[in-house]
């Protein structure tokens, strides 16, 4: 559905260690960097976070959250545990189902180091 999705960062460095580590979890290959960027390539789209070019600081989106899918319940788990391991912050409810509109969903949330909000998720079967 998308061809890439990029957020801001104040500290590259930080950044790819955390997502490292997160995305390991998904199957995700250590990010490439770019100068001022790195990038997380996969078959289903690219992820990003870069320093701002502006030179003004990062900061994060109010209301936006950005869904990374996941193959088992297990699996979000392990994203879960990873991201806070690696310095992030828990948020709503703990990992689990929730369900709403005929589907049910296996999720958790984290805010990453610069507060952006993230997820993993997993469709339950019907």
């Amino acid at each position: 559905m998308f061809s890439h999705i990029m957020i801001g960062t104040n500290d590259l460095d930080k950044a790819k260690a955390f997502y490292d580590s997160l995305l390991s979890t998904l199957e995700v290959r250590p990010a490439k960097v770019d100068g001022h960027r790195i990038f997380y390539f996969t078959r289903t789209g690219v992820f990003s976070v870069t320093k701002p070019i502006n030179g003004e600081p990062a900061t994060c989106a109010n209301g936006g959250t950005i869904g990374f899918a996941a193959n088992s319940p297990e699996q979000v788990d392990k994203w879960h545990a990873a991201g806070v391991a690696a310095g992030g912050t828990p948020i709503e409810n703990p990992p689990g189902i929730r369900e709403g509109g005929g589907n049910k969903l296996y999720l958790a949330y984290l805010r990453d180091l610069d507060g952006n909000k993230i997820c993993a998720m997993h469709r339950m079967p019907s």
